[in-house]
């Protein structure tokens, strides 16, 4: 290990040019890495919604549809826009009401029943599928050019839609995300560093590693714009630390009388140790999210997992060749630390350490009861902004025709028209069900087969499957929608044992089915893999157990102040926040315990020894804390995507409660435990038995 660190500070020069060189590979790894703006995508393959999708877009070239308002459009514009529609290649259908009716039968020709529901205020409206899916390139291209023909005539609803405004307005604020998080880092940096340009350099480095990392996405196929969206400030924020716990060993190893270069060497030796151990925590509660059926956590766990372990490199090679490069200009702008030690408050803390244990038995169970208790949604609408072209249609079709959710039932080709209409019936009758409507009840509406345009038949008609359109009163993923349609799925079944009820419905049912399970089971697995690290980093069967109680006790406050405050949670967030907040700061715990156990190996007692660890670690903790909160809090406060800022302010929050938490509890916990954690602590038996 002693000659890696003199290897970097000899071959710094090579390092940095070579370093340097890696960025143009990255850049253009990080250009054509592809971006998924579709949440319902990482679904598993294996459901019966996703088979039924699958089912739709190869046999009836529907991969993905829209419901569009039409506004003061009169029948023959209707056709000349359905006709100019029709031209664009990813369109497969385009259906409207004056398909059947042409340019000469008025609309007081037609049932009641159709044209108080196809009319409404001057509207109606027009079904447009396209050949791909949701989220495939070509279908949001379809939908930019929908968009440029119709004008403001036309307000397009639909997953697609909303795919498209979602990437548009993710796209305008992802530079803004990364601005303000270097902006704050730096001044938190400035405060904390004794050299004005040294903030600069280190955040140059996390820089470079973060592209590295955005860059080697290419290799995965794609990412989530959740993934690209926070990537970035949660790397800044989660390796901050490794970059400055190298500068201030090499600070203190000049200090202690060796050239610029030994103390480079010694530092980086110095610095690899311990950061290899802290960040393993980190990886392993990133890499825990892989174990999520919903696969969005396997791409945040990778990414991210990915992004530390270049982190650590970048800070071991790249960073101290920029330092020792710029070591004069650091020396020129040197200034007085403004950051505090803390020494009233370490005092308090020991000397007071039993009220920290009150706190902790009286929060507890209020802040478990809220963690548990905390109000989440899975309508992907909601995250959005009201104002967003998509949300307005999705608007306009709940509040003037009662279209809320629609689903799709698929049902056999070969069943008689007077089963499927007793199916139909049943299914209008299911509470919250507002109209059904397939090619077999058209004709008790007085409108036969042949009314029908043949690319319209051939779109609603297969060799082995018809088409049946649901329309529900109920909101998306709301337990009376999912109630809903389980009753469907048994209504159906009693009919045709191989029909497949699909659309956004049945998949934000499963969306809500999955996440549930993964809220459990991810947090297990990361506790689980983190407690077995720590049990070979620190050779104790107790301590893993105190420092993860510790941690989980600041992510039920952090997860419950939602619970209080009235605050409902997009799902993700719930599912992640976790594990990510455990991963990024058990380091805190950790940096204090290290401290302590060789304190008390050195001979000191439990007071003196835990009172040096905090003495020595406080610091570190809050600028490292305070560097996550700030590369997070700010695009918490900014995004108005909530999905992205509740993330946000939940890793910022969550941060700032761990800091406290760790260096509050954790202390009074050694106190308390130390005769325990003696007796279960690799050498440290013999301190008991001295003492006893």
């Amino acid at each position: 290990m002693k000659h890696f660190g003199q290897f970097i500070v000899k071959y710094r020069k090579i390092i940095l040019i070579i370093g340097l060189l890696l960025l143009i590979p990255a850049v253009i790894g990080y250009i054509k890495t592809k971006v998924n703006y579709d949440i319902l995508v990482y679904l598993p393959d294996d459901i019966e919604t996703i088979q039924g999708e699958n089912i739709l877009q190869d046999d009836f070239g529907m991969g993905s549809y829209s419901v569009v308002v039409l506004e003061n459009m009169k029948s023959k514009e209707i056709l000349d826009l359905e006709n100019k529609i029709k031209q664009i290649d990813q369109v497969s259908m385009c259906m409207s009401t004056a398909d059947v009716l042409g340019t000469k039968v008025p609309i007081d020709f037609l049932p009641d029943e159709i044209k108080n529901k196809a009319y409404k205020d001057g509207t109606t409206l027009m079904v447009i599928t396209f050949k791909e899916g949701i989220s495939d390139d070509d279908t949001l291209l379809a939908i930019k050019q929908l968009r440029e023909i119709a004008g403001d005539k036309a307000k397009y609803s639909g997953m697609s839609a909303i795919v498209i405004d979602t990437k548009e307005l993710s796209d305008s604020e992802m530079v803004i995300y990364v601005v303000i998080s270097v902006i704050l880092c730096i001044i938190i940096l400035q405060i904390s560093l004794d050299s004005y340009f040294a903030p600069f350099l280190l955040i140059l480095n996390i820089g470079i590693a973060i592209i590295y990392n955005m860059g080697s996405n290419i290799f995965l196929g794609e990412i989530s714009y959740i993934t690209k969206a926070i990537s970035a400030v949660l790397q800044l924020g989660v390796t901050t630390d490794f970059a400055i716990f190298l500068y201030h060993s090499f600070i203190e190893e000049k200090e202690n009388g060796l050239s610029k270069e030994d103390a480079m060497a010694s530092a980086i030796n110095k610095t690899l140790v311990s950061v290899l151990g802290s960040s393993l925590t980190t990886i392993a509660g990133f890499l825990a999210l892989c174990s999520m059926r919903f696969s969005l956590g396997k791409d945040i766990g990778i990414v991210m997992a990915k992004g530390v372990l270049m982190g650590v490199i970048c800070v071991v090679t790249i960073l101290p060749a920029l330092i020792l490069e710029c070591d004069k200009l650091i020396g020129k702008t040197k200034h007085k630390i403004i950051f505090p030690k803390f020494i009233k408050l370490k005092k308090f803390i020991i000397n007071h350490y039993w009220l920290f244990i009150a706190l902790f038995i009286i929060v507890l169970p209020i802040a478990f009861h809220g963690y548990r208790n905390t109000d989440i949604y899975y309508n992907l609408d909601r995250s959005l902004p009201r104002y967003l072209p998509s949300i307005e249609a999705n608007t306009e079709l709940k509040e003037k025709y009662n279209m809320v959710s629609t689903e799709l039932l698929l049902v056999n080709k070969d069943l008689p028209d007077e089963t499927i209409n007793k199916m139909i019936k049943e299914i209008e009758n299911v509470d919250g069900i507002e109209w059904v409507v397939g090619v077999s009840k058209l004709k008790d509406l007085g409108i036969p087969k042949e009314m029908l345009p043949k690319d319209v038949l051939e779109k609603l008609e297969t060799d082995k499957y018809q088409l049946v359109l649901i329309n529900s009163l109920y909101e998306m993923a709301t337990d009376e929608l999912n109630n809903q349609v389980n009753v469907i799925n048994e209504l159906i079944d009693k009919y045709d044992k191989t029909a497949i009820l699909v659309g956004e419905g049945p998949l934000m049912k499963d969306l809500v089915e999955i996440s549930n399970h993964d809220f459990n089971s991810v947090n297990t697995f990361s506790i689980g893999v983190i407690f077995v690290i720590m049990i070979f980093v620190l050779k104790s069967a107790s301590l893993p157990f105190i420092l993860i109680t510790v941690i989980e006790f600041a992510i039920f406050i952090n997860m419950g102040i939602p619970y209080y405050s009235g605050t409902v949670l997009p799902f993700i967030a719930s599912i992640v926040i976790g594990t990510i907040q455990l991963g990024a700061t058990i380091d805190y715990a950790i940096l204090i315990t290290t401290k302590y156990i060789g304190n008390r190996k050195d001979g000191k007692s439990k007071h003196d020894a835990i009172d040096n660890a905090l003495e020595t670690s406080i610091s570190s903790i809050f600028i490292s804390g305070l560097c996550f909160f700030g590369a997070t809090i700010g695009v918490g406060i900014y995004s108005k995507i909530e999905m992205i800022g509740s993330l946000c302010v939940l890793m910022g929050r969550g941060a700032i409660i761990s800091m406290f938490t760790v260096v509050c509890l954790l202390p009074a916990f050694l106190m308390v435990f130390d005769k325990l954690i003696c007796k279960t602590t690799s050498g440290m038996k013999m301190i008991f038995k001295k003492e006893e």
